[in-house]
């Protein structure tokens, strides 16, 4: 399980993803090889690369952002 808290808004394309739950978020990939680039709050750089079907749990919390996901969806 992955794991990255970020106080940067990412915007999730309607070409690459979907949202399929409001509570909690949860967003869909709907392509293969679909990229996230997050900048965490220490500043580093993560570049997750999901599959086709692949998901991410995203949630504001007081001033930042968590966001989860199974290992097993990413492709890298």
């Amino acid at each position: 399980m992955g794991l990255v808290h970020t106080v940067h808004y990412l915007d999730f394309s309607s070409e690459s993803w979907k949202m399929v739950s409001n509570n909690p978020t949860i967003f869909e990939t709907i392509v293969d090889n679909v990229v996230l680039e997050i900048r965490d709050i220490s500043h580093r750089e993560n570049k997750l690369v999901f599959k086709k079907g692949g998901k991410i749990e995203y949630m504001r919390s007081v001033g930042k952002y968590r966001l989860r996901w199974n290992d097993e969806d990413l492709a890298n």
